[in-house]
């Protein structure tokens, strides 16, 4: 008995943990979860209710004084101020939506008024009473404006995402595309007029959207610029007239803009990739709304003005001209004039998806070539600005465009968008991670400061305020709808707690001008109700219809919900869908969330990097205070959406967020060991006798070393890169990361020449010189191309079919004709021939031949002129059947006719060399033989040729020409390599067509600072046999190349052949992976 009691005693107890545990279980208690809602409602309401008592109908409220702020028309300069005011009512447009998607919820009891819902209908028709209804009729006309015609200078992007996506979201709400709980709207026909009937007497039948095409046609000029760049300004009445070179510029009677372009008064024509690029969403949605195309075709042709213009190595920059389309800046980063548009990238995706699109032009039309368009961005940003643990904690920094160069260690309030769009493309991890320094910043300032500098801890650059921006807010409601994890409630409820404690004033809420201090600034954004305090509703909202609605919606930068509805959407399998060439989508599937500690609630609160990014933030030196004062205190019994609870900080700061209770930190919590860089310098001495000066030379894809006196590389060792994620282990190396103070970019490269490095001990343990054992290169000797004698008649230069488009030096050719000496003199036609002749002067290609050798005739003038020597990337090979090399000294790569190449008989095989044996006299009488790869082994094409007597005119090397297709990067390490493709389209040279495939990380023109990175060592997997089956006994020497139908034509042409061996340098036994000795 004593024993099945003590049994059933320990069942018991064993019951009341997991029932504890359960109960624990979500972290916040539904009630808390509802008050928090609750209280959320009342900030927005605290800014409405004053916006409209001392602010409508003008644009934002002044807190402070209790007035509205309206445009600064005595100061056209102060653009922070009149680029958003459009004197149109905006903080209530900004908020149509908020309303919206407050009244939702709570559901509202039966007879009871749903106070959002009226003030949402109240909001729409005071716009109409204000500004008319969007027809052309009497009723067009309201009481402040016929429409948007307004003396208002305008930003293009703002007035967009603020008024246009405003309105059409407000619009989709009160017609139902997008849900309200408990509203089902019906068109009705009542007393000759059709639409909603409202309870406020307004007939809802599109008002907001013919407002919204209102305001659209009049930012439509924008967008007549020569590069498909809107201007960044507008006037809502006049247009664009300001800009010099802007086709409405003409009106000289009434005064016209000076075109001089010194003139220092002239409107300035930079936009920035925000700003241009980020208006696909709304103008899409109202195109598609409309009816009318050329809203969504204007945006789409400003994104990919954008993205068209990225650099070589696939970034973007802030500012750009619209006019010329050139990069104002080279900084670039995630932030500030860039972030937006990789939100549009992706959310313009699944905002268009499965809708039709051009089929003619689908690699810029279709939903898809907006997420390969995100995905290729996300690739260059996680290669250049990202920054991975061993800074601390993962963060991003700004860097050089053109080469990804560090240029700034700051970051700032606006890039805390980029965890909620990396939450939406599935990239969970990253959000998270990044996320956390945010948090951190947040906990230490209680609020975000607009630039922070991760290099010195303190605030940059004196941009200390914190407007009441959104973005920080709005990762956290993504990454709780992807996790579920409640340690963002508390991540939510700090930002709530902070916004009451420090902006609240009795007409509103101030933002701050200095989160240090707690100073206010007189203006309360229309952002802070359109989007703070929406994100904040719908984080504290986890059953609100657009928190589980399965439609294809989104969220504007500006925090409108958006979508294309049903009713428009063709039914799937109408059309089919046409894939981007040369592109496959990544996997669309959702992560799973990250797996919870067991015996713990938050799996975020039990990170072991958690207290990395609060060290990066130097949370560690915040005080410890136990109370805050707060002049709120004094309205607590009149203000019921203030508690005294929002001025006490229940922990000592220790943990983050501020208002996480300790019960969610796990009890044997650990923090892991902060992952360190291995850095050193190494310097070398002054040289005596050596200028320093141009000791350096930017050139493409790095820098080149001229002297090495007094030189200093910075180096920082790291694992070798593989650009994509496996769990194999590579070897490290060490990367220069600067060199004389100059950073690098990830792939930069340093270049240093021979000569240079000729005075330097090669055995030097930090500096070691070694020879390349899987490369060297080619040593061409290439003859000019010759050149027609001038008795060659143009007939007889077009009989020889040549392909004038192959032909490099003349792109587009100008001839001035005079049509009187024309008709006149006959020797004026003569002359223009000649002309003619000289611009078409291209080689006759010699016909396919096997054999290239010295004693073909080149024409008589081209054997005045010397050779170019060029070099070709070749692998060595690897297995039983390698040999070494023909012992043969490295050539100059300067032509000297006293030092020629060694080998000057070349053979080019027509075909793959498989199935058939090359006759005995080739071997014999060619030094080099030229075979295409595919089709079987490399041992069996070597097979494959006969034994011979070595001699100096004999056989000295096999080069087997690798095609594009052959080094696409596969990199399933999971599985084998596919077998050689034996198609007999692949057999031979007519593999020249093939085209390779776009990388992620080229640039625009496909160039790359290692382009033979897919070029594998070949495999001799036997040792090398003769066709007879006998062993080898002179193993024939093996190298591919890479360039495919170039590098044969080179091999064609080739008056001598030689190998250049390559050298890389050790330290300290670990390849220095950018140092290229040339």
């Amino acid at each position: 008995m004593s024993g099945r009691g003590a049994s059933f005693h320990l069942a018991w107890l064993v019951l009341l943990l997991l029932s504890f545990l359960v109960a624990r279980g979500h972290g916040m208690a539904d009630e808390a979860i509802s008050n928090l809602r609750k209280e959320t409602i009342d900030i927005f309401y605290h800014g409405y209710d004053n916006y409209m008592k001392h602010a409508f109908p003008e644009d934002e409220l002044r807190p402070l004084t209790c007035g509205p702020l309206t445009r600064d028309r005595l100061n056209p300069a102060h653009i922070e101020v009149n680029d958003v005011l459009g004197n149109y009512s905006l903080t209530l447009i900004d908020s149509l939506s908020t309303l919206a998607i407050i009244a939702s919820s709570p559901a509202p009891a039966k007879r009871a008024r749903n106070k959002p819902l009226h003030d949402f209908q109240d909001g729409i028709r005071l716009l109409v009473e204000h500004y008319g209804d969007g027809s052309t009729g009497p009723a067009g006309r309201g009481s402040r404006a016929r429409g948007f015609d307004l003396d208002s200078k305008v930003q293009v992007f703002e007035t967009v995402i603020r008024g246009v996506g405003g309105l059409v979201s407000a619009h989709q709400f009160a017609v139902g595309d997008l849900p309200i709980r408990s509203y089902q709207p019906k068109v009705e026909r009542r007393k000759g007029r059709e639409g909603i009937f409202w309870k406020n007497g307004l007939v809802y039948d599109g008002q907001l959207l013919r407002l919204a095409t209102d305001l659209a046609e009049r930012l439509m000029p924008a967008f007549r610029t020569p590069t498909g760049l809107p201007y960044p300004r507008v006037n809502l009445r006049h247009r664009v007239p300001f800009y010099a070179n802007s086709p409405y510029n003409t009106d000289a009677e009434h005064g016209q803009c000076n075109k001089d372009p010194n003139d220092k008064g002239a409107e300035i024509t930079e936009t920035c990739s925000a700003g241009a690029g980020s208006l696909v969403l709304e103008f899409s949605t109202l195109s598609r709304l409309t009816g009318n195309p050329r809203y969504e075709k204007a945006a789409k042709v400003a994104f990919w003005a954008v993205w068209h213009r990225r650099s070589a190595i696939g970034l973007i920059g802030a500012g750009i001209d619209a006019e010329t389309g050139q990069w104002v800046s080279p900084y670039t980063g995630i932030g500030a004039g860039i972030d937006s548009f990789f939100e549009y990238s992706l959310k313009s995706h699944i905002l268009l998806s499965g809708l039709p699109f051009d089929v003619e032009n689908v690699g810029l039309d279709s939903p898809d070539a907006f997420l390969r368009v995100w995905e290729d961005a996300h690739d260059g940003i996680k290669r250049h600005i990202y920054r991975g643990a061993a800074h601390q904690h993962p963060h991003y920094v700004q860097v050089d465009l053109y080469t990804g160069a560090l240029r700034a260690f700051w970051v700032d309030s606006l890039s805390a968008y980029y965890q909620g769009l990396l939450t939406m493309a599935g990239e969970l991890d990253e959000a998270i991670e990044t996320h956390l320094l945010y948090t951190a910043l947040w906990t230490r300032y209680s609020a975000m400061p607009e630039r922070w500098s991760t290099a010195t801890g303190n605030i940059e650059s004196g941009l200390r305020w914190w407007g009441g921006r959104p973005e920080f807010i709005e990762s956290t409601w993504y990454l709780y709808r992807a996790t579920n994890d409640p340690w963002y409630l508390h991540v939510g409820e700090m930002a709530l707690r902070d916004i009451k404690r420090r902006c609240w004033t009795k007409c509103g809420w101030a933002g701050l001008q200095d989160v240090r201090t707690g100073e206010l600034s007189d203006r309360m954004e229309s952002f802070f109700l359109g989007e703070t305090a929406k994100y904040l509703f719908l984080l504290f909202d986890p059953s609100h219809p657009l928190n589980t609605w399965d439609a294809p919606f989104v969220f504007t930068t500006e925090g409108h919900p958006l979508v294309i509805p049903q009713r428009l959407r063709k039914p799937q399998g109408a059309k089919p869908m046409t894939p981007i060439p040369d592109w496959v989508p990544a996997p669309g599937t959702c992560p799973l969330p990250p797996a919870p500690v067991p015996f713990s609630i938050s799996a975020t609160a039990a990170r072991s990097d958690i207290f990395h990014a609060a060290s990066l933030a130097r949370l560690h030196l915040m005080p410890t205070t136990g109370d805050v004062e707060s002049p709120l205190v004094d309205f607590t019994t009149d203000h019921p959406s203030i508690s005294l609870s929002d001025v006490r900080s229940p922990s000592n700061y220790t943990y983050y967020p501020w208002t996480l209770p300790p019960e969610l930190i796990p009890h044997n919590a650990m923090s892991s060991k902060m992952a360190m860089r291995t850095t050193f310098d190494l310097s070398f001495p002054n040289m005596p006798n050596t200028m320093q000066l141009g000791g350096l030379q930017r050139v493409h894809e790095g820098i080149l070393v001229n002297s090495m006196s007094g030189l200093r590389l910075g180096m920082v060792r790291e694992p070798e890169f593989l650009p994509i994620e496996t769990e194999i282990t590579f070897d490290d190396q060490f990367r220069i990361y600067a060199i004389a103070n100059v950073a690098l970019g990830r792939d930069e490269k340093v270049f240093m020449t021979r000569s240079t490095i000729e005075n330097f001990n090669p055995l030097d343990p930090f500096f070691t010189r070694t020879r390349d054992g899987n490369a060297l290169d080619l040593v061409l000797d290439i003859p000019p191309l010759p050149i027609p004698s001038p008795s060659s008649s143009l007939s007889d230069l077009l009989d020889k079919k040549t392909n004038l488009s192959a032909f490099d030096g003349v792109h587009e050719m100008e001839v001035d004709l005079d049509p009187e000496k024309l008709e006149t003199e006959p020797s004026y036609l003569h002359s223009l021939l000649a002309s003619l002749q000289s611009l078409l002067a291209v080689p006759q290609m010699p016909e396919t031949s096997s054999t290239s050798s010295p004693s073909s005739s080149p024409s008589s003038s081209s054997e005045t002129q010397q050779p170019q020597r060029q070099t070709v990337h070749a692998t060595l090979p690897t297995g039983p059947g390698a040999a070494p090399m023909p012992d043969v000294s490295d050539p100059n790569l300067e032509f000297d006719p006293a030092n020629p190449l060694p080998w000057k008989n070349v053979y080019i095989h027509p075909n793959d060399l498989c199935n058939e044996r090359l006759p005995i006299e080739i071997p014999r009488s060619h030094q080099v033989i030229v075979v295409p790869r595919g089709g079987c082994s490399f041992s069996a094409k070597l097979r494959n040729i006969p034994a011979f007597a070595p001699s100096l005119e004999a056989l000295q090397l096999v080069i087997i020409v690798s095609f594009p297709d052959h080094e696409k990067p596969d990199y399933d390490v999971g599985n084998p390599p596919a077998e050689p493709n034996t198609n007999d389209n692949d057999r031979g040279w007519g593999m020249g067509t093939r085209k390779p495939k776009p990388d992620p990380r080229r640039g625009s023109n496909g160039e790359r600072g290692n382009a033979n990175i897919n070029l594998v060592s070949p495999l001799l997997d036997e040792t090398q046999y003769t066709p007879s089956g006998l062993l080898r006994p002179h193993p024939i020497p093996l190298v591919m190349a890479s360039g495919g139908e170039d590098t044969v034509e080179l091999l064609r042409r080739a008056r001598g052949v030689g190998v250049r061996r390559r050298y890389y340098f050790l330290s300290q036994g670990v390849r220095i992976s950018n140092l290229i000795v040339l």
